[in-house]
Protein backbone atom coordinates (compact mmCIF):
# COMPACT_ATOMS: atom_id res chain seq x y z
CA UNK A 1 0.00 0.00 0.00
CA UNK A 2 1.74 2.99 -1.35
CA UNK A 3 -0.74 6.10 -1.40
CA UNK A 4 -4.08 7.12 -0.71
CA UNK A 5 -5.49 5.32 -3.96
CA UNK A 6 -4.34 2.05 -2.68
CA UNK A 7 -5.73 3.21 1.09
CA UNK A 8 -9.20 3.72 -0.51
CA UNK A 9 -9.26 0.51 -2.49
CA UNK A 10 -8.17 -1.24 0.17
CA UNK A 11 -10.81 -0.13 3.03
CA UNK A 12 -13.56 2.44 2.65
CA UNK A 13 -14.90 3.37 0.44
CA UNK A 14 -13.22 0.65 -2.07
CA UNK A 15 -14.65 -2.22 0.07
CA UNK A 16 -18.26 -1.49 -0.50
CA UNK A 17 -18.50 -3.01 -3.77
CA UNK A 18 -17.56 -6.80 -3.25
CA UNK A 19 -19.37 -6.17 0.09
CA UNK A 20 -22.71 -5.78 -2.06
CA UNK A 21 -21.42 -8.39 -4.57
CA UNK A 22 -21.43 -11.06 -1.72
CA UNK A 23 -25.28 -9.45 -0.49
CA UNK A 24 -26.07 -10.52 -3.58
CA UNK A 25 -24.15 -13.86 -4.49
CA UNK A 26 -22.49 -15.12 -1.05
CA UNK A 27 -20.36 -17.70 -3.10
CA UNK A 28 -18.54 -14.37 -4.28
CA UNK A 29 -17.13 -14.37 -1.10
CA UNK A 30 -14.64 -16.83 -1.96
CA UNK A 31 -13.75 -14.74 -5.04
CA UNK A 32 -13.63 -11.31 -2.84
CA UNK A 33 -12.33 -12.73 0.68
CA UNK A 34 -9.86 -14.61 2.12
CA UNK A 35 -12.50 -17.36 2.87
CA UNK A 36 -11.74 -19.87 0.86
CA UNK A 37 -7.85 -20.34 2.17
CA UNK A 38 -8.86 -19.72 5.74
CA UNK A 39 -9.05 -22.87 8.08
CA UNK A 40 -10.00 -22.25 11.98
CA UNK A 41 -8.23 -24.51 14.24
CA UNK A 42 -11.14 -25.19 17.38
CA UNK A 43 -10.61 -26.45 20.37
CA UNK A 44 -12.28 -26.04 24.17
CA UNK A 45 -8.75 -28.47 25.35
CA UNK A 46 -11.01 -30.76 27.33
CA UNK A 47 -8.41 -33.60 25.20
CA UNK A 48 -5.49 -32.71 24.51
CA UNK A 49 -3.09 -35.50 23.63
CA UNK A 50 -0.61 -36.07 26.56
CA UNK A 51 -2.05 -33.86 28.78
CA UNK A 52 -5.95 -34.57 29.17
CA UNK A 53 -8.10 -31.74 29.86
CA UNK A 54 -6.16 -28.65 30.29
CA UNK A 55 -8.37 -26.43 29.36
CA UNK A 56 -9.09 -23.54 26.32
CA UNK A 57 -5.72 -21.23 27.42
CA UNK A 58 -3.25 -23.94 27.78
CA UNK A 59 -4.25 -25.53 24.44
CA UNK A 60 -3.07 -22.31 22.66
CA UNK A 61 0.55 -23.51 21.77
CA UNK A 62 -0.88 -26.78 20.40
CA UNK A 63 -3.37 -24.83 18.10
CA UNK A 64 -0.74 -22.69 17.28
CA UNK A 65 1.45 -25.27 16.42
CA UNK A 66 -0.99 -26.81 14.13
CA UNK A 67 -1.67 -23.63 12.12
CA UNK A 68 1.89 -23.85 11.51
CA UNK A 69 1.38 -27.13 9.88
CA UNK A 70 -1.36 -26.25 7.95
CA UNK A 71 0.76 -23.85 6.18
CA UNK A 72 4.10 -25.47 6.06
CA UNK A 73 2.53 -28.64 4.33
CA UNK A 74 -0.56 -27.50 2.39
CA UNK A 75 0.15 -23.81 2.19
CA UNK A 76 -2.96 -23.44 3.75
CA UNK A 77 -3.68 -20.37 6.22
CA UNK A 78 -5.66 -20.79 9.20
CA UNK A 79 -5.72 -19.18 12.92
CA UNK A 80 -6.28 -21.08 16.26
CA UNK A 81 -9.67 -20.48 18.11
CA UNK A 82 -9.72 -21.42 21.79
CA UNK A 83 -13.13 -21.94 23.18
CA UNK A 84 -13.90 -21.74 26.80
CA UNK A 85 -17.62 -23.65 26.99
CA UNK A 86 -17.27 -27.26 27.91
CA UNK A 87 -21.20 -28.07 27.16
CA UNK A 88 -21.39 -29.52 23.58
CA UNK A 89 -24.93 -27.95 22.72
CA UNK A 90 -23.22 -24.24 23.93
CA UNK A 91 -19.94 -24.97 21.71
CA UNK A 92 -21.78 -26.06 18.73
CA UNK A 93 -23.64 -22.65 18.63
CA UNK A 94 -20.24 -20.31 19.05
CA UNK A 95 -18.72 -22.67 16.68
CA UNK A 96 -21.20 -22.28 13.75
CA UNK A 97 -21.53 -18.08 14.81
CA UNK A 98 -18.31 -18.07 13.76
CA UNK A 99 -18.05 -19.87 10.80
CA UNK A 100 -18.99 -17.91 7.77
CA UNK A 101 -15.43 -16.23 8.17
CA UNK A 102 -13.61 -19.67 6.91
CA UNK A 103 -13.34 -22.16 4.01
CA UNK A 104 -13.13 -24.45 6.68
CA UNK A 105 -12.83 -25.86 10.52
CA UNK A 106 -10.28 -28.44 11.94
CA UNK A 107 -11.84 -29.50 15.13
CA UNK A 108 -8.93 -30.85 17.86
CA UNK A 109 -8.52 -32.07 21.31
CA UNK A 110 -11.87 -32.54 22.15
CA UNK A 111 -13.36 -35.18 24.62
CA UNK A 112 -15.30 -38.10 23.61
CA UNK A 113 -17.92 -38.88 23.30
CA UNK A 114 -18.86 -35.21 22.69
CA UNK A 115 -16.50 -34.85 19.55
CA UNK A 116 -18.54 -37.13 17.82
CA UNK A 117 -22.19 -34.83 18.54
CA UNK A 118 -20.20 -31.41 17.91
CA UNK A 119 -18.93 -32.80 14.45
CA UNK A 120 -22.18 -33.96 13.81
CA UNK A 121 -23.75 -31.36 14.57
CA UNK A 122 -21.88 -28.42 13.05
CA UNK A 123 -21.30 -30.79 9.44
CA UNK A 124 -24.60 -31.51 9.15
CA UNK A 125 -25.52 -27.55 9.51
CA UNK A 126 -22.93 -25.73 7.54
CA UNK A 127 -21.66 -25.54 4.53
CA UNK A 128 -18.10 -25.49 4.77
CA UNK A 129 -15.86 -28.73 5.09
CA UNK A 130 -15.67 -29.85 9.30
CA UNK A 131 -13.49 -32.20 9.83
CA UNK A 132 -12.23 -33.19 13.63
CA UNK A 133 -8.24 -34.60 13.20
CA UNK A 134 -8.30 -36.68 16.06
CA UNK A 135 -10.76 -38.99 14.78
CA UNK A 136 -10.17 -38.70 10.99
CA UNK A 137 -6.47 -37.85 10.92
CA UNK A 138 -5.70 -41.04 12.79
CA UNK A 139 -8.32 -43.26 10.64
CA UNK A 140 -6.87 -42.26 7.30
CA UNK A 141 -3.07 -43.01 8.10
CA UNK A 142 -3.80 -45.87 10.10
CA UNK A 143 -5.38 -47.21 6.84
CA UNK A 144 -2.86 -46.61 4.76
CA UNK A 145 -0.57 -48.21 6.99
CA UNK A 146 -2.82 -50.85 6.85
CA UNK A 147 -3.54 -51.30 2.88
CA UNK A 148 0.24 -51.46 2.69
CA UNK A 149 0.79 -53.88 5.59
CA UNK A 150 -1.76 -56.24 3.98
CA UNK A 151 -0.43 -55.66 0.47
CA UNK A 152 2.57 -56.58 1.84
CA UNK A 153 1.86 -60.15 3.51
CA UNK A 154 -0.81 -61.27 1.02
CA UNK A 155 -3.92 -60.77 3.59
CA UNK A 156 -7.21 -59.64 2.51
CA UNK A 157 -8.57 -56.97 5.06
CA UNK A 158 -12.01 -58.57 5.14
CA UNK A 159 -10.34 -61.56 6.70
CA UNK A 160 -8.42 -60.14 9.40
CA UNK A 161 -9.23 -60.66 12.78
CA UNK A 162 -8.63 -56.98 14.42
CA UNK A 163 -8.23 -56.38 18.22
CA UNK A 164 -8.62 -52.67 19.43
CA UNK A 165 -7.76 -51.55 22.71
CA UNK A 166 -9.05 -48.39 23.31
CA UNK A 167 -12.81 -46.68 22.45
CA UNK A 168 -11.65 -43.03 22.14
CA UNK A 169 -12.22 -40.56 19.86
CA UNK A 170 -9.41 -41.94 17.03
CA UNK A 171 -9.86 -45.38 17.77
CA UNK A 172 -13.96 -45.63 17.16
CA UNK A 173 -12.87 -43.66 13.62
CA UNK A 174 -10.54 -45.84 12.93
CA UNK A 175 -12.48 -49.22 13.38
CA UNK A 176 -15.08 -47.39 10.98
CA UNK A 177 -11.94 -46.60 8.25
CA UNK A 178 -11.52 -49.69 8.48
CA UNK A 179 -14.75 -50.92 7.84
CA UNK A 180 -15.03 -48.72 5.23
CA UNK A 181 -12.00 -50.34 3.16
CA UNK A 182 -13.25 -53.98 3.38
CA UNK A 183 -13.12 -55.55 7.54
CA UNK A 184 -15.69 -57.03 8.86
CA UNK A 185 -17.75 -55.91 11.98
CA UNK A 186 -17.68 -59.64 13.20
CA UNK A 187 -14.13 -60.21 13.10
CA UNK A 188 -13.67 -56.78 15.19
CA UNK A 189 -13.07 -57.16 19.20
CA UNK A 190 -12.38 -54.14 21.19
CA UNK A 191 -11.80 -52.96 24.47
CA UNK A 192 -12.17 -50.08 26.90
CA UNK A 193 -10.97 -49.68 30.63
CA UNK A 194 -13.93 -52.06 32.02
CA UNK A 195 -13.00 -54.81 29.66
CA UNK A 196 -14.25 -56.45 26.63
CA UNK A 197 -17.13 -54.25 24.40
CA UNK A 198 -19.63 -56.71 24.43
CA UNK A 199 -23.61 -57.22 24.11
CA UNK A 200 -24.03 -57.57 27.98
CA UNK A 201 -22.86 -54.45 28.39
CA UNK A 202 -24.75 -52.18 26.06
CA UNK A 203 -26.78 -50.81 28.69
CA UNK A 204 -24.15 -49.18 30.08
CA UNK A 205 -22.06 -48.13 27.48
CA UNK A 206 -22.13 -45.24 24.42
CA UNK A 207 -23.51 -46.07 20.86
CA UNK A 208 -19.97 -45.25 19.48
CA UNK A 209 -19.02 -48.16 21.33
CA UNK A 210 -22.20 -50.46 21.06
CA UNK A 211 -21.50 -50.64 17.61
CA UNK A 212 -18.94 -52.93 17.95
CA UNK A 213 -20.10 -55.17 20.69
CA UNK A 214 -19.29 -58.89 20.21
CA UNK A 215 -21.73 -61.72 21.05
CA UNK A 216 -19.01 -63.26 23.12
CA UNK A 217 -18.57 -65.08 26.88
CA UNK A 218 -14.97 -63.82 26.92
CA UNK A 219 -14.40 -60.34 29.23
CA UNK A 220 -10.71 -59.71 28.22
CA UNK A 221 -9.11 -58.17 24.99
CA UNK A 222 -6.25 -60.67 26.03
CA UNK A 223 -9.00 -63.61 26.19
CA UNK A 224 -9.81 -63.14 22.32
CA UNK A 225 -5.99 -62.12 20.92
CA UNK A 226 -5.41 -65.96 19.56
CA UNK A 227 -4.69 -66.05 15.96
CA UNK A 228 -5.10 -62.29 15.60
CA UNK A 229 -4.06 -60.44 12.73
CA UNK A 230 -4.25 -56.60 13.66
CA UNK A 231 -3.64 -55.36 16.54
CA UNK A 232 -5.00 -51.63 16.93
CA UNK A 233 -3.94 -49.64 20.26
CA UNK A 234 -5.06 -46.26 21.10
CA UNK A 235 -5.28 -46.49 24.56
CA UNK A 236 -2.62 -46.68 27.23
CA UNK A 237 1.04 -47.74 27.59
CA UNK A 238 1.60 -51.50 28.73
CA UNK A 239 -1.98 -52.55 27.11
CA UNK A 240 -0.24 -54.89 25.05
CA UNK A 241 1.64 -57.77 26.78
CA UNK A 242 4.46 -60.13 24.94
CA UNK A 243 2.21 -63.02 25.67
CA UNK A 244 -0.87 -61.18 23.64
CA UNK A 245 1.85 -60.60 20.92
CA UNK A 246 2.83 -64.10 21.03
CA UNK A 247 -1.21 -65.16 20.45
CA UNK A 248 -1.40 -63.58 17.18
CA UNK A 249 -1.49 -65.02 14.05
CA UNK A 250 1.87 -65.29 11.78
CA UNK A 251 2.96 -62.01 10.43
CA UNK A 252 1.27 -60.00 13.02
CA UNK A 253 0.67 -56.27 12.34
CA UNK A 254 0.40 -54.25 15.36
CA UNK A 255 0.02 -50.47 15.20
CA UNK A 256 1.10 -49.44 19.43
CA UNK A 257 -0.50 -45.52 18.62
CA UNK A 258 -0.33 -44.08 21.91
CA UNK A 259 1.83 -41.44 22.77
CA UNK A 260 4.03 -40.80 23.92
CA UNK A 261 5.24 -44.16 25.47
CA UNK A 262 3.12 -46.99 22.84
CA UNK A 263 1.14 -49.71 24.12
CA UNK A 264 4.24 -52.16 23.83
CA UNK A 265 7.36 -50.87 22.56
CA UNK A 266 8.74 -52.11 19.08
CA UNK A 267 12.13 -53.78 20.33
CA UNK A 268 9.26 -55.67 23.17
CA UNK A 269 7.08 -56.72 20.22
CA UNK A 270 9.73 -57.82 17.94
CA UNK A 271 11.60 -60.10 20.75
CA UNK A 272 8.41 -62.09 21.39
CA UNK A 273 7.60 -61.49 17.63
CA UNK A 274 10.09 -61.52 14.90
CA UNK A 275 7.97 -61.61 12.23
CA UNK A 276 5.42 -58.57 13.42
CA UNK A 277 5.04 -55.38 11.71
CA UNK A 278 4.68 -52.56 13.79
CA UNK A 279 3.63 -49.06 13.85
CA UNK A 280 3.86 -46.18 16.27
CA UNK A 281 3.03 -42.76 16.76
CA UNK A 282 6.40 -41.89 17.33
CA UNK A 283 9.04 -40.30 15.14
CA UNK A 284 11.96 -42.42 16.40
CA UNK A 285 10.47 -45.76 15.25
CA UNK A 286 9.63 -46.66 11.33
CA UNK A 287 6.18 -46.43 10.18
CA UNK A 288 5.33 -43.24 12.12
CA UNK A 289 1.24 -42.96 12.26
CA UNK A 290 1.52 -39.08 11.76
CA UNK A 291 -1.54 -36.74 11.28
CA UNK A 292 0.02 -34.54 9.85
CA UNK A 293 0.69 -36.91 6.12
CA UNK A 294 -2.95 -36.44 5.96
CA UNK A 295 -5.10 -33.44 7.48
CA UNK A 296 -2.78 -30.12 5.25
CA UNK A 297 -3.44 -32.02 1.93
CA UNK A 298 -7.29 -33.34 2.89
CA UNK A 299 -7.94 -29.84 2.85
CA UNK A 300 -5.71 -28.09 0.72
CA UNK A 301 -7.75 -30.44 -1.46
CA UNK A 302 -11.04 -29.85 -0.03
CA UNK A 303 -10.41 -25.81 -0.42
CA UNK A 304 -9.00 -25.59 -4.19
CA UNK A 305 -12.46 -27.34 -5.15
CA UNK A 306 -14.67 -25.12 -2.71
CA UNK A 307 -15.73 -28.58 -1.10
CA UNK A 308 -18.98 -27.78 1.35
CA UNK A 309 -17.99 -31.03 2.98
CA UNK A 310 -15.34 -33.90 3.98
CA UNK A 311 -17.13 -37.27 3.11
CA UNK A 312 -16.14 -40.83 3.26
CA UNK A 313 -14.84 -41.26 -0.12
CA UNK A 314 -12.72 -38.20 0.22
CA UNK A 315 -11.30 -39.57 3.36
CA UNK A 316 -10.49 -43.37 1.46
CA UNK A 317 -9.02 -41.42 -1.61
CA UNK A 318 -6.64 -39.66 0.81
CA UNK A 319 -5.93 -42.83 2.67
CA UNK A 320 -5.26 -44.77 -1.11
CA UNK A 321 -2.88 -41.81 -1.80
CA UNK A 322 -0.93 -41.98 0.97
CA UNK A 323 -0.30 -45.35 0.70
CA UNK A 324 0.51 -45.50 -2.91
CA UNK A 325 3.18 -42.86 -2.46
CA UNK A 326 4.89 -45.45 0.50
CA UNK A 327 4.25 -48.50 -1.99
CA UNK A 328 7.52 -47.44 -4.35
CA UNK A 329 9.18 -49.28 -2.62
CA UNK A 330 7.25 -50.95 -0.20
CA UNK A 331 8.80 -52.82 2.81
CA UNK A 332 8.09 -53.57 6.19
CA UNK A 333 9.96 -50.52 7.76
CA UNK A 334 8.51 -48.48 4.94
CA UNK A 335 4.77 -48.68 4.55
CA UNK A 336 3.86 -44.96 5.17
CA UNK A 337 6.00 -42.20 3.88
CA UNK A 338 7.81 -39.21 5.60
CA UNK A 339 6.01 -36.03 6.12
CA UNK A 340 8.39 -33.68 4.32
CA UNK A 341 8.24 -36.60 1.20
CA UNK A 342 7.20 -33.30 -1.52
CA UNK A 343 4.94 -35.64 -3.31
CA UNK A 344 2.13 -35.94 -0.83
CA UNK A 345 0.70 -32.41 -1.77
CA UNK A 346 0.21 -33.31 -5.38
CA UNK A 347 -0.89 -36.54 -4.74
CA UNK A 348 -3.28 -36.47 -1.74
CA UNK A 349 -4.67 -33.50 -2.30
CA UNK A 350 -5.45 -34.10 -6.26
CA UNK A 351 -7.24 -36.86 -5.43
CA UNK A 352 -9.35 -35.50 -2.60
CA UNK A 353 -10.48 -32.60 -5.01
CA UNK A 354 -11.11 -35.24 -7.87
CA UNK A 355 -13.16 -37.73 -5.25
CA UNK A 356 -15.33 -34.38 -3.73
CA UNK A 357 -16.25 -33.73 -7.74
CA UNK A 358 -16.88 -37.43 -8.25
CA UNK A 359 -19.31 -37.24 -5.57
CA UNK A 360 -20.74 -33.80 -6.17
CA UNK A 361 -19.84 -32.06 -2.96
CA UNK A 362 -17.01 -29.42 -5.15
CA UNK A 363 -19.04 -26.04 -5.30
CA UNK A 364 -15.73 -24.98 -8.09
CA UNK A 365 -14.86 -28.30 -9.92
CA UNK A 366 -11.00 -28.44 -11.30
CA UNK A 367 -11.31 -28.49 -15.00
CA UNK A 368 -7.85 -29.93 -15.52
CA UNK A 369 -7.06 -31.97 -12.55
CA UNK A 370 -3.37 -32.74 -14.24
CA UNK A 371 -2.70 -29.52 -14.39
CA UNK A 372 -3.66 -28.91 -11.24
CA UNK A 373 -1.69 -31.35 -9.40
CA UNK A 374 0.95 -29.81 -11.56
CA UNK A 375 0.72 -26.63 -9.97
CA UNK A 376 0.77 -27.94 -6.37
CA UNK A 377 4.18 -29.91 -7.28
CA UNK A 378 5.46 -26.96 -7.83
CA UNK A 379 5.14 -25.74 -4.16
CA UNK A 380 7.86 -25.75 -1.91
CA UNK A 381 7.61 -27.58 1.31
Amino acid sequence: MRDAADLSLAYSPGVALPCQEIVSDPSKAYLYTAKGNLVAVITNGTAVLGLGNIGALASKPVMEGKAVLFKQFGHVDSIDLEIDEADPERFVEIVASLSPSFGGINLEDIKAPDCFTIEQALSSSLDIPVFHDDQHGSAIVVAAALKNATRLLGKEIASLKICASGTGAASIACLQMLLLLGAKKENIYVSDSKGLVVEDRLSSIDPWRAQFAQKADARHLSDVMSDADVYLGLSVAGALTQDMVRKMASNPIVLALSNPVPEISPELALSARPDAIICTGRSDYPNQVNNVLCFPFIFRGALDCAAFTINNAMKLAAANAIAELASKPLARCQLIPNPFDARLLPAVASQVALAAMETGVARKPISDIDAYRKSLSQMKV
